[in-house]
């Protein structure tokens, strides 16, 4: 069922490379020559990723991802502004674990730089991970 995003697991990998901040460092930061925003330019692996994600959510209604914050809280995950980071994932099902994909996509929207944070602390590959258990214990 998850196949759209375990695929991507052998791109998971430490040490790969994700995104870089984009930092503007030529702007005099005066009215008429502002400083930008710094933001991220995500690596492939990501896009590709955020994409399947938001393709599942579209392909899957069942799951109900639009409302993944009450998922989560449902599971025990993300309230009083915990970090989902540290969730552990070994016993939440699918929607759970898709959820938490979810969260950590649309967190960027608030805060440059998070989904980077996610890639690069490793929780997007152990929850794909899970993902791919989910698959692998339906299956057999």
């Amino acid at each position: 069922m998850f196949e759209s995003l375990t695929k991507y697991l052998p791109q998971l990998t430490e040490g790969q490379h994700y995104g870089d901040w984009a930092i503007d460092r030529e702007s005099k930061g005066t009215l008429d020559d502002p400083i930008d925003a710094p933001f991220v330019n995500y690596g492939k692996t990501v896009i590709d990723i955020e994409n399947a994600v938001y393709s599942f959510v579209d392909e899957h209604p069942e799951f109900e991802l639009t409302h993944y914050s009450e998922i989560l809280e449902k599971n025990g995950l993300g309230r009083n502004g915990e970090s989902i980071a540290d969730a552990d994932v070994s016993t939440l099902d699918g929607q759970a674990v898709m959820a938490l994909l979810v969260r950590a996509i649309r967190t960027e929207r608030f805060c440059d730089g998070a989904l980077l944070d996610f890639f690069e602390q490793g929780c997007v590959k152990r929850w794909v991970e899970r993902l791919q258990e989910i698959d692998y214990s339906s299956a057999h």
